[in-house]
């Protein structure tokens, strides 16, 4: 595995590289690292895809101490990441809290995102009640509770690695720092994403998983994200969660290669 830099104001984005043909750039959620898309990244190179998995600003082998995590820097880094592997055009892949910066990238630079894929966006901001503001913030404290957490977020079927791929991820998050860019990521921002997201001309994918546990209606909340853009598909993943690239990356992927043929044309 060969890992390479691009350096940014403020530090260095992390991101690996495989296979050839049309770029597609991934970026995980939060607190997660690169290795969330390690079910899905072969099936796209398989598929005839140049394939980049982006540890987001702060999280996995990319540096921390970033004066701002908003989605709009992170969005600025993937297009970083695009200019550093010829300047795409590309199609661009956030999952969670990285479905908003992939909105905030297409908004900025038409020129270099050919499409957009969000998986599991959040529409609307969260106000749970005070008991869930506790608890949240102690997970978002703790990289112990940030684990069992995350493992909640596959209702119906972990990939066979899980355990060892989420002891992984608890260890990175162990690192200073790492925490801070977890609770960056989702920290509230001026402008929402979905306030750019009317700007944003080109073909745009939102992907749900089915049982996503983090949205009382999964459905209604991908038809919302649908409506925000000019063009723009909503589908679903069956018995999923809240990241189907891991629990079921064939279907993920099925639908991906589908989407790109339409991102190929435009």
């Amino acid at each position: 595995m060969d890992v390479s830099y691009v350096g940014r104001d403020g530090g260095r984005i992390a991101y690996e590289v495989h296979g050839q043909g049309p770029l597609v750039v991934l970026s995980h959620g939060m607190g997660e690292n690169r290795g969330s898309f390690r079910h899905l990244v072969p099936l796209l190179v398989a598929a005839g895809h140049r394939v980049a998995s982006v540890d987001v600003r702060g999280h996995g082998e990319s540096s921390v101490g970033w004066s701002s995590y908003a989605p709009a820097e992170v969005g600025a880094d993937l297009l970083a990441v695009v200019r550093a592997l010829g300047g795409g055009p590309a199609t661009l892949v956030g999952s969670s809290s990285s479905a908003a910066a992939v909105a905030f990238a297409a908004a900025d630079a038409p020129a270099l995102v050919s499409g957009i894929v969000q998986v599991a966006p959040f529409v609307g901001q969260s106000r749970p009640n005070p008991f869930l503001r506790v608890a949240q913030a102690a997970v978002l404290r703790s990289p112990r509770l940030f684990g069992l957490f995350h493992r909640t977020l596959f209702p119906c079927d972990r990939p066979a690695d899980d355990a060892a791929y989420r002891r992984a991820m608890v260890a990175t998050l162990r690192e200073p720092g790492r925490m801070a860019a977890t609770r960056g990521v989702i920290a509230p921002v001026a402008p929402h994403w979905t306030v750019r997201a009317r700007e944003v001309r080109q073909p745009v994918l939102v992907l749900m998983g089915a049982k996503d546990p983090d949205f009382p209606d999964p459905g209604a909340e991908a038809r919302a994200a649908r409506r925000l853009f000019a063009t723009a598909e909503a589908r679903m993943i069956d018995d999923s969660g809240h990241y189907p690239h891991a629990d079921r990356p064939a279907q993920t992927a099925a639908q991906l290669v589908e989407f790109l043929a339409v991102t190929g044309r435009a």
